[in-house]
């Protein structure tokens, strides 16, 4: 039985990864808006219902494999090293996310895959929904790192209202410097020494721009919160 149920299971995921690695393909070849999934499942010899059985969404076929970004900046917080702090956890990740993104335009699939989606208003209008979906588990994540404290000098008065303006501020950060490296590199032609030297700038700016946005929030307004290192 424990074998029927296994060879199932990998039956499943072989179907799901058939088909999503088509979907990609053809969004990359034809266009997100001119792919159907009509078209996905007769390439990958299914049937249109096993393509939703898998992927409720056009668009989430699109995203799938795609978004670590949802959930790491989150896990960076939860699985930080003993005494890191979480904005210093939260700062190290993002910088490594930007540097990533440049180093992935640096690839014809990446370079595919941005232009793609720069392409669709469905796809843009998706990864707005996924951001938001980002900032909320960030906020999560903080709440529980900062209230593990147990109201240490370092906590914020209110750890919610403090996760949750860190958390919209510093992604929309993060998604405004991946943006424009996007539309700045997708159409250049991807030669190592160029990704290198832009991976090299991207970390630079990046590091400034959350050095900056941590010493903004370490300041203490008028009656505001505490330090929240």
């Amino acid at each position: 039985m424990s074998e029927a149920i296994d060879r199932r299971a990998r039956k499943k995921a072989q179907t799901r990864t058939s088909i999503r690695e088509t979907a990609q393909a053809l969004f990359a070849e034809r266009g997100f808006e001119a792919v159907t999934i009509a078209d996905i499942a007769t390439a990958a010899d299914v049937a249109v219902q096993t393509v939703f059985n898998h992927f409720p969404t056009k668009e989430d076929l699109f995203f799938d494999g795609h978004t670590p970004w949802v959930e790491g900046a989150a896990e960076a917080v939860r699985h930080r090293d003993a005494g890191v702090a979480p904005l210093e956890a939260l700062h190290a990740h993002l910088v490594d996310r930007v540097a990533a993104h440049v180093r992935q335009l640096g690839t014809r699939e990446g370079r595919s895959f941005d232009s793609t989606l720069e392409a669709s208003p469905a796809l843009r209008s998706r990864e707005r929904e996924l951001h938001h979906e980002a900032v909320n588990r960030v906020t999560d994540a903080l709440v529980e790192a900062w209230e593990a404290e147990g109201g240490a000098p370092l906590v914020p008065t209110d750890a919610r209202t403090a996760a949750s303006v860190t958390a919209a501020v510093w992604l929309a950060a993060v998604r405004t410097l991946i943006v424009q490296n996007r539309r700045v590199l997708s159409g250049q032609a991807g030669a190592p020494a160029d990704t290198e030297e832009g991976e090299a700038v991207a970390r630079m700016v990046a590091d400034q721009v959350f050095t900056g946005l941590g010493s903004a929030l370490a300041t203490p307004a008028a009656g505001g919160l505490q330090r929240i290192g």
